[in-house]
């Protein structure tokens, strides 16, 4: 009788071994014993859509030229925001730690480039009673290498 008894619930194992899946077969483990159903559970190994790593941007530095050629400048004027020497201070313009470009005297703003190195140069050209320091008189590159932009 044991024997019988034994075989009939080796055979009742066997055809829930045959019918469901090893992944049926946990749920099934889990979901009946209680305690055991943390142990079995799965969790999202992601965050949702809610945290994205991609959800910020930086602020504006709002660079490039702020006054053009020809414009009307006065002393503390910036005329180009950059970042490097994109553009290399000329006659009575000063560069700020940042490269800013600034205007040392009132007059009007003047672009030229450079045409060997292609460098570019921005000067200010003073207004009528401003005398060019004798500093800036002695030019280094002649003028005809220079052409306006």
């Amino acid at each position: 009788m044991a024997l019988a008894l034994g075989s009939l619930r080796l055979l009742t194992d066997l055809s829930l071994y045959l019918r469901y899946s090893l992944n049926d077969k946990i749920y099934l483990i889990a979901e009946s014993s209680g305690g055991l159903s943390l142990i079995f559970k799965r969790w999202a190994t992601k965050k949702t859509a809610g945290s994205t790593k991609n959800g910020r941007d930086s602020n504006p530095k709002y660079l490039g030229v702020k006054k053009f050629g020809g414009e009307k400048v006065e002393p503390g004027n910036i005329i180009v925001r950059q970042r490097g020497t994109r553009f290399h201070p000329g006659n009575y313009v000063g560069m700020g730690k940042d490269h800013t470009l600034f205007c040392l005297k009132e007059g009007h703003v003047r672009f030229e480039r450079n045409k060997l190195t292609g460098r570019k140069w921005v000067h200010v050209d003073p207004v009528a009673g401003h005398v060019l320091h004798p500093v800036y008189t002695s030019d280094s590159t002649p003028a005809a290498e220079m052409e306006p932009l």
